[in-house]
């Protein structure tokens, strides 16, 4: 039977792998997702068959049933305008679950250390049980955190952040490292101990997250991640569990990679995102001269109807005011029209990557019409009109040439290169990053103000008008 369960288990992670693989590309990332569900599935069904868990059957399928009934209906009723927080949310609680296991190992005391130790040292199989519960407990509380501030609930909208607080998180870290160092090499089951343990570890989480602006959660999410991976991976070696392992190891080196490629496409290290982020030099920066000037549909409308390139740029406002659908119906009658259309993602626009690409597909847009920034830049130049739906941060030539600006060096859209830009915003308000887009103040830009749904069924108005 021992046997059967490791080649399940191994099965189990060629699925993960094999999934994650086919889920980078948008065409298999459906397929991808299906394969890596397998995956979950049969580790699932294999560990009824462990024999460490014999007896323990009813409540392992009640977690199951509660647990799915919750996520079945939290994903039906998700917008994708809230797949960061839902993100967040279900990172947290896997980070909260290596926490559980670790506490739960870490209280059973000697007896239990003694014989699921299995020849390990007794002092590395607690000290990776303390790892565990330490890494687990910093993502779960921090990711909740950031469910909060993606969800922009009003307690935690701002960040929050006071004199001395590195300090305060390195004390902080300190008790908790010399803590979790005493239960490792003491092998103390004491509950009060323990207590404070965990009490440190979830505050340690709560103060990472919670001076965190709203541009620099989406790395935070992804780093948080990373970490439940790692502890995860932590508690499968206390448990003897392959799968674990193998699954921990996976969604940490993922979730390492993505928190480094978006702090590349950010311009910036980890650690400045962790200790100084965007908005609290949101000051920063050149002042902006000139005015905001502004365009009506219909005469926004006649100007893409007569160019022969046309660039759209899509961001948050898009998801936000659910306007793909219109937006590729336009494009369709553009195309009609023989406009070269195509579409401009920057890496991190949105809430999280991949977001704009999501709302893309779903929409049925073409995949050879979406465009990466490194693929698109260079045709900006020859565009007639740039459109710019939602999108701020990420077009600010103030990233190209005010070495004031806060996200100076950031690799951004070079929308302002076309002959023609034209932006989609409901308001003047400025984006996460907190500063003025110089980008609206153009010349060659015109404001067309409104919900971006309501101003695009405006421009199909108007292009139909033309015809």
């Amino acid at each position: 039977m021992g046997h059967l369960i490791e080649l399940s288990y191994f099965l189990t992670a060629v699925l993960f792998i094999v999934g994650l693989k086919r889920m980078s590309h948008p065409t298999t990332a459906r397929s991808g997702i299906l394969w890596a569900g397998a995956g979950m599935l049969l580790a699932t069904l294999v560990t009824f068959l462990h024999p460490q868990i014999a007896g323990n059957y009813l409540l392992m399928i009640a977690a199951l049933m509660l647990g799915s009934a919750v996520a079945w209906y939290s994903a039906k009723k998700v917008e994708m305008t809230a797949m960061p927080q839902m993100i967040a949310v279900y990172n947290g609680m896997g980070g909260g679950a290596a926490a559980a296991i670790a506490a739960v190992t870490l209280l059973g005391g000697p007896e239990l250390w003694d014989h699921a130790a299995l020849g390990k040292p007794l002092w590395l199989f607690l000290l990776l049980a303390v790892l565990g519960a330490m890494i687990g407990s910093i993502s779960f509380s921090g990711s909740i955190i950031a469910f909060a501030k993606l969800q922009e609930y009003q307690s935690f909208r701002n960040p929050l952040r006071f004199i001395g607080q590195q300090k305060v998180n390195a004390i902080l870290f300190g008790l908790m490292f010399v803590l979790g160092l005493i239960i490792a090499l003491s092998g103390s089951d004491n509950l009060a101990l323990l207590a404070i343990f965990f009490l440190l570890a979830l505050a340690l989480g709560i103060m990472i997250a919670m001076p965190i602006g709203g541009a620099d959660m989406p790395v935070v999410v992804s780093l948080f991640n990373a970490l439940t991976g790692l502890a995860v991976a932590f508690e499968g070696y206390v448990l003897n569990n392959s799968a674990m392992i193998i699954a921990g190891i996976i969604v940490g080196s993922a979730g390492s990679l993505l928190t480094h490629l978006m702090a590349k496409a950010m311009n910036r290290s980890i650690t400045n995102i962790l200790f100084s982020s965007w908005d609290a030099l949101g000051s920063g920066g050149q002042a902006v001269t000139g005015s905001m000037k502004s365009m009506e549909p219909p005469d926004a409308a006649i100007q893409m109807a007569y160019a022969s390139k046309v660039i759209i740029v899509p961001g948050y406002g898009m998801a936000v005011a659910q306007a793909q659908h219109k937006l590729w119906e336009m494009c369709r009658l553009l195309i009609e029209n023989g406009v070269d259309v195509k579409f401009a993602i920057h890496p991190v626009a949105g809430r999280m990557p991949g977001h704009m690409n999501v709302l893309l597909a779903e929409a049925g847009v073409p995949y050879d019409l979406i465009f990466d920034l490194e693929e698109i830049n260079a045709d900006f130049p020859t565009a007639d009109v740039a459109l710019v739906i939602g999108a701020n941060d990420v077009v600010n030539p103030a990233a190209r040439n005010d070495k004031s600006s806060p996200i100076y060096g950031m690799p951004i859209l070079n929308v302002d290169y076309a002959k023609n830009v034209q932006v989609i915003k409901r308001g003047k308000g400025v984006g996460f990053a907190g500063i003025e887009n110089a980008l609206f103040f153009s010349d060659n830009t015109r404001m067309v103000y409104g919900d971006a749904q309501k101003v695009v069924a405006g421009l199909i108005q108007g292009i139909k008008e033309l015809n």
